[in-house]
């Protein structure tokens, strides 16, 4: 892989750390089995269909699984859920990403897997696949979904560690929304 303009890919990603993300697990399931895997490169691409945008390292071993199955889950993690994204990042931890991080899960409508505690789960069909860089860009047409209303704070990553949310104030957008 080549960066051009003077700088290396540590670089890029140290700068790219300093936007704030959420933590997701990306689930599917392998004859019947169920895996997954941290993944912060996630977005909402379109209301009307309801669509998602998320990015699997092609190097990464669920990448082909997803291809397969044509279809994932999203799950959204919790602060008390760090454990979970470390393991499924890959961390050398018991029990390991092998047998999906002891998760406590059950399918949803879809039969993809949905980590109980997560604090909202997205279940979605796979309708574009586009390789970009070092990553297939997966697009989701969200079939199923799921938010608890009261829920623990976000698990969030800032700068290659997680963030908690010490302080939160909700503030009303200014300006007219548009759409």
């Amino acid at each position: 892989m080549s960066i051009e303009a003077g700088f290396d890919s540590d670089t890029f990603r140290k700068v790219m750390g300093h936007f704030v993300t959420g933590v997701t697990v990306v689930t599917t399931v392998e004859n019947g089995e169920p895996q997954g895997i941290t993944v912060n490169a996630l977005s909402s691409v379109s209301l009307e269909p309801p669509l998602v945008v998320v990015a699997l390292d092609r190097r990464r071993y669920i990448t082909p699984k997803v291809h397969a199955a044509g279809s994932f889950a999203v799950n959204v993690l919790g602060e008390h859920q760090q454990v979970l994204a470390d393991c499924f990042a890959g961390a050398p931890v018991e029990p390991g990403r092998e047998r999906f991080c002891g998760a406590a899960w059950q399918p949803g409508r879809s039969g993809m897997p949905l980590l109980e505690g997560a604090i909202a789960t997205l279940e979605c069909t796979v309708v574009g696949v586009h390789e970009i860089g070092d990553h297939d860009l997966f697009i989701g047409r969200v079939a199923a979904l799921h938010n608890e209303e009261h829920h623990p704070q976000p698990l969030l990553y800032y700068r290659r560690r997680y963030l908690r949310v010490e302080r939160s104030e909700s503030i009303a957008i200014e300006g007219r929304q548009e759409g």
